[in-house]
């Protein structure tokens, strides 16, 4: 089993930064992608930004040039730092690993930007 831990997220103004992070335990291999979701009222849960234990990364094209994912292979966490915050990026944030065709999800941290 798989176990998601985040923490971070809260209240920000918007032009503000957050940083969400997400320690994973349990047994974690190398074929994992680690990642960011977000979700808001009505509306699928949507990917944010993933990332490979080689480093290689996706974005969804709202937050390019915004957010950076990273990961710490040894420690088994993830982060995704958020600059430039615009209300649109109100929602929930889901912290995902999925390996072997199986997906594990954290139990999700509100970002909230106020206009």
């Amino acid at each position: 089993q798989v176990q998601l831990v985040e923490s971070g997220g809260g209240l920000v103004q918007a032009g503000g930064s957050l940083r969400l992070s997400c320690a994973a335990s349990g047994s974690i291999f190398s074929t994992s992608v680690m990642g960011w979701y977000r979700q808001v009222p009505g509306k699928e849960r949507e990917l944010v930004a993933r990332i490979t234990s080689g480093g290689g990364t996706n974005y969804v094209d709202s937050v390019k040039g915004r957010f950076i994912i990273s990961r710490d292979n040894f420690k088994n966490t993830v982060a995704l730092q958020m600059n430039s915050l615009k209300t649109e990026d109100t929602g929930v944030y889901y912290c995902s690993l999925q390996q072997f065709g199986r997906p594990y999800w954290g139990q999700g941290t509100q970002v909230t930007v106020s206009s």
